[in-house]
């Protein structure tokens, strides 16, 4: 099953399950009932398949970026939130901001909750994960590095369309099968097993439920491996995941 949201031509936004190429419409992501009649997605635009309250982002999750860079196996997850300003969805312009001169991609899997959650064990997150999405973890590094005395996590990773999500939210797929993949113009820059992953999605949903409550809707981007680059102005830049799908967006330069 894939989840979608769509904006319709009148600017609605509906949320659904994808039949063919329609989505039928339902009362909530996640929910069984109907909610009218099916919408052709040619006659919309895709949004980001979620809008979390919460958007969480793993740092140091792969073993073999760990290994290369010499960094330790973390004994609890190490991340940043990030605003929900910064999301984009499919088709969507990145603007690179004139505060930063490089901009990397991080192509990353998303884990998306599908009910509240609070101290649950990996059995219980497992029980409480929606599906999975594609994620472009987008950093300004030299933002992030600007002080030798504080990482700019927020800053850095919070610009405007700095996180983008979708296209679908799959489920009843094994995430330890999945590869991550991102083209830059057509020619594949990163590409990467989630089945590398020190913490995968149930064990992290676990470990962040025991620091915060997680409500439906709440995303978790897995973190990203070796491979991340810098972008510019005028490319265009591909997460894809078979099962899920892919997600495209172009850079621009800010004005």
């Amino acid at each position: 099953m894939h989840w979608a949201r769509l904006r319709t031509q009148d600017g609605t936004a509906i949320v659904g399950v994808i039949d063919g190429d329609t989505l039928a419409p339902r009362t909530a992501l996640g929910a069984d009932t109907p909610a009218g009649d099916p919408v052709p997605l040619a006659s919309g635009t895709l949004l980001p398949p979620t809008v979390p309250g919460k958007f969480i982002g793993l740092w140091n999750n792969f073993h073999a970026a760990a290994e290369k860079n010499g960094w330790e196996i973390p004994a609890h997850p190490l991340y940043f939130i990030k605003p929900t300003t910064c999301l984009a969805g499919p088709g969507a312009t990145v603007t690179i901001p004139a505060a930063s001169r490089r901009v990397i991609f991080e192509g990353e899997l998303g884990v998306v909750i599908g009910k509240r959650i609070r101290n649950a064990t990996p059995d219980e997150a497992t029980e409480a994960i929606l599906g999975v999405t594609c994620i472009n973890d987008f950093t300004a590094v030299d933002v992030l590095n600007a002080d030798p005395s504080f990482k700019h996590w927020t800053r850095s990773k919070g610009f405007d369309g700095f996180g983008v999500v979708g296209p679908t939210i799959a489920t009843g797929l094994n995430w330890r099968d999945l590869t991550i993949r991102v083209e830059v113009n057509g020619r594949e820059r990163q590409s990467y097993p989630a089945s590398d992953m020190i913490l995968g999605p149930a064990e992290l949903v676990s470990r962040l439920s025991a620091d915060m409550t997680l409500e439906p809707g709440d995303l978790i981007a897995c973190g990203t491996s070796l491979g991340a680059a810098p972008v510019k102005a005028g490319q265009e830049v591909s997460v894809i995941i078979d099962g899920i799908g892919t997600l495209t967006v172009t850079m621009a330069a800010e004005a």
